[in-house]
């Protein structure tokens, strides 16, 4: 009598091999396209030329993320909805949850729906007094483009090679730091936006006076000169007496 028993081979107990222990997140060497220093982040709302934004540029090399308008972020945003002004203060908060940006036209600051971008708002920041070094509006104060906004959160907060990196992909880029190279030095010596606004106020004022004396009609001139023409009017007055 032939039973299936008797035709079935013996089964091989399934060794188990031990599972590899995955390496923490945090440790693993960055893959291409990634960047090591704080997330950045973008919300695109498509008020500027597709082919000049440099948002989208950093986004085509992995080194932000576009969010959508609904998306959340609990960074730093810098946005002109600010109370505060950034400050070396913030690095903590740049270094665990990152640092965004609203990538809109200047010309259309009153079209960007404010409401529907979930932030805090306690964590909107203002930057504070820099020179633009993009071409579109170079040497212009507080005009900055994306990249260079990111960058200089990044720099005020002690993030030099993670916002060395951003701009590394401009033809322009070393010129931003090139023009703000006092600035960034004076505004990382701050420990608040306290500090941050006490120097940008003076920096103002003192632009302001060298603006005054170098537009003066009369600097240069001294007293001398005036007296100088009066003693020729007299004489004049003397020969036709």
């Amino acid at each position: 009598e032939f039973t299936l028993s008797s035709f079935s081979r013996p089964m091989k107990r399934r060794q188990h091999k031990p599972r590899k222990e995955r390496e923490p997140r945090s440790r693993r060497p960055p893959a291409d396209g990634e960047h090591e220093g704080p997330r950045l982040a973008m919300w695109d709302l498509c008020q500027c030329d597709a082919t000049k934004c440099t948002g989208r540029k950093l986004a085509r090399f992995g080194l932000l993320k576009e969010l959508r308008v609904n998306s959340k972020f609990h960074g730093i945003v810098l946005s002109p909805k600010g109370r505060k002004t950034l400050s070396p203060a913030d690095r903590e908060i740049i270094d665990v949850r990152g640092l965004c940006v609203v990538d809109c036209s200047w010309a259309r600051l009153d079209d960007v729906p404010w409401g529907r971008l979930k932030l805090l708002p306690p964590n909107q920041r203002l930057l504070p007094l820099l020179i633009a070094a993009n071409p579109i509006n170079y040497g212009k104060p507080h005009k900055l483009s994306c990249a260079e906004a990111l960058a200089a959160g990044l720099k005020i907060a002690g993030f030099d090679e993670a916002a060395e990196r951003v701009l590394s992909k401009f033809g322009w880029g070393h010129s931003f730091f090139e023009l703000n190279d006092e600035l960034f030095d004076e505004y990382k010596e701050a420990t608040n936006s306290d500090e941050i606004d006490a120097i940008q106020q003076r920096i103002l004022k003192q632009w302001e006076e060298e603006r005054e004396e170098e537009y003066d009609p009369y600097a240069g001139l001294d007293d001398s000169s005036d007296e100088g023409e009066e003693e020729e009017e007299e004489e004049r007055l003397a020969l036709m007496k």
